[in-house]
C-alpha cells in the first residue's frame, strides 16, 4: 500500500475551511493536526463539501439546505479532493452537487442549495429550552484520545461513575463554540455548524435492549434558518426519533444563547448491535 502524501495540517475551523483551489470547481481539503477521530470526522468532510460548494455560486447566495451520504470511511492522512458540480443557477437558487473523494473513490457526496436573502415573517416552533444551566456553569469535559476545533460542553443526567465525570462520552444536549474568534464570514459559520451538527448522537444515553448508544452516520441533512455564530455558545439539541432494522433515525436543532434558531438536524445513522 502506499504511504499517505505529505500534506499541509491545520489547527483551526477557519484554516480547515479554506480550502485550496485546483481547477475550476476542484478543490483539496486538507485535515487537522490532531484529527477529531481515527478515521476522518464525517462532520468535518461535510462542512468542507458546503464551503466547496459555496465557492462556485453568484455573491449573496448562503446555503439554505444539505443532504449528504457517507459512503465510506475516510482517512485522516489523506487530503480530500472536492469535485463540485454546477446543477443550476436561477433567479434566487442555486443547486450544487459536491464529490468528496479519497484514492479516486467517493467518500461522501451532499447536495446543496443556495438562497439569496428575502424578507418574509418569521415564526420559530423550536424554541431554546428554558431549564438548561449557562455554558459558563458547565465544565470541559476531555474528549478522549484527541483534540477538537470546538469547545464543548454537554448536559449529563447520569454518569457511570466517577472517573467518568471528566471524560467525553457524547451528550444529546451540549453547548458549543469555536476555540478561536472568526471573521464576519456568513458562510463560514454556517459551515460550523454542519462540522458541529456531527458531534454527537440522538441515541446516547438510551437504554433499549439490543440498540447501541451510536455508530456509523450514513446520511445528514440540514437545514439552515438564521444566521448565527459558531464562535459564540450555540446550543444543540437530539432527539431519536425511530430505530428498526439495524437504523436510527434522529433530529436536532442549533440555536444560539439568545434563542435564535440556526438550523435544523435530520441524521440516521447504522446501529448494528455488538457481537456477543
Amino acid at each position: 500500500m502506499a504511504e499517505s502524501p505529505e500534506m499541509p495540517r491545520v489547527s483551526t475551523l477557519q484554516e480547515l475551511l479554506d480550502l485550496e483551489e485546483l481547477d475550476r470547481d476542484l478543490y483539496r481539503a486538507h485535515n487537522p493536526r490532531q484529527p477529531f477521530t481515527p478515521h476522518l470526522y464525517g462532520g468535518q468532510v461535510a462542512a468542507q463539501a458546503v464551503r466547496a460548494a459555496a465557492f462556485t455560486v453568484p455573491d449573496g447566495r448562503y446555503p439554505h439546505s444539505m443532504h449528504g451520504y457517507f459512503l465510506r470511511r475516510g482517512e485522516a492522512d489523506y487530503p480530500t479532493i472536492m469535485r463540485v458540480a454546477r446543477d443550476r443557477d436561477g433567479r434566487s437558487f442555486s443547486a450544487r452537487h459536491v464529490v468528496a473523494l479519497q484514492r479516486g473513490e467517493a467518500i461522501f457526496t451532499a447536495s446543496v442549495s443556495f438562497h439569496v436573502d428575502e424578507e418574509s415573517g418569521d415564526y420559530s416552533g423550536v424554541p431554546l429550552p428554558t431549564d438548561i444551566p449557562e455554558p459558563e456553569t458547565l465544565t470541559e469535559r476531555d474528549i478522549g484520545n484527541l483534540t477538537i476545533m470546538f469547545e464543548v460542553r454537554g448536559l449529563f443526567d447520569t454518569f457511570d461513575g466517577a472517573e467518568d465525570v471528566n471524560r467525553w462520552r457524547g451528550a444529546r444536549r451540549l453547548w458549543a463554540r469555536t476555540r478561536e474568534p472568526l471573521p464576519d464570514d456568513r458562510v463560514l459559520h454556517i459551515c460550523g455548524l454542519v462540522y458541529l451538527s456531527d458531534m454527537s448522537t440522538g441515541f446516547v444515553e438510551l437504554d433499549v435492549p439490543g440498540l447501541p448508544p451510536g455508530g456509523p452516520s450514513l446520511d445528514h441533512s440540514l437545514y439552515f434558518h438564521r444566521p448565527v455564530r459558531v464562535d459564540d455558545w450555540l446550543f444543540m439539541s437530539l432527539e431519536p426519533v425511530s430505530a428498526a432494522g439495524a437504523r436510527g433515525v434522529y433530529r436536532g436543532s442549533i440555536h444560539d444563547r439568545n434563542g435564535r434558531l440556526g438550523a435544523s438536524i435530520f441524521q440516521e445513522t447504522l446501529l448494528r448491535p455488538s457481537p456477543a
